[in-house]
């Protein structure tokens, strides 16, 4: 694992949980982050738009800084992994009503949960654990996007978890003793 992993591995859900708290806050009274999206913030109405487009932007290139540090991953799953992060930079520079907007989010959701089983990282059991449960997140926003009062609060615990995901590898192969023969 490249050295600047625990950087932008512990970046990531930093940016976005700060992005999404801050932009939250400077919102008119209206705005509900149970019911509202992440992207409603950085949208083109959005009062202060540039926090969360700025932020959507920095989780972006933590994930792709994070997939490029993470060599023990197989290839396969650094690419999915970086698509996620290209994508997430894709939904900051194609702010809501951008027809880009939705397809981009939807590769970056799909793509970020999926990367952690070909991984197999930090094992291969903890990987596909983690797998089935960000897919279970990504499919409960698919239902609150088509019928619930809680789309705010979907998005919110699948983009977290998506940006946590990296954190709990990289720490876990921090923590790994570390194997091979020293030379004296």
């Amino acid at each position: 694992m490249r050295h600047y992993a625990l950087v932008s591995a512990t970046s990531a859900p930093v940016v976005l949980v700060g992005g999404w708290t801050w932009a939250a806050a400077v919102q008119p009274s209206g705005y509900s982050p149970t019911r509202d999206t992440i992207s409603a913030l950085a949208a083109r109405d959005a009062t202060d738009r540039w926090i969360m487009t700025v932020a959507l932007a920095l989780l972006g290139i933590c994930h792709l800084l994070t997939a490029a540090a993470l060599v023990e991953a197989r290839i396969l799953a650094r690419a999915l992994f970086a698509l996620g992060g290209l994508a997430t930079v894709a939904v900051a520079s194609l702010p809501q009503p951008s027809t880009g907007h939705v397809p981009a989010a939807t590769i970056g959701f799909v793509s970020l949960a999926l990367w952690p089983a070909l991984s197999q990282l930090p094992t291969r059991r903890a990987a596909w654990v983690a797998t089935i449960v960000l897919v279970v997140l990504l499919a409960w926003l698919g239902v609150e996007i088509h019928q619930g009062d809680l789309l705010g609060s979907s998005e919110r615990a699948v983009a977290g978890a998506e940006a946590l995901w990296p954190l709990a590898v990289v720490l876990t192969l921090v923590a790994r003793p570390r194997t091979g023969v020293s030379v004296s």
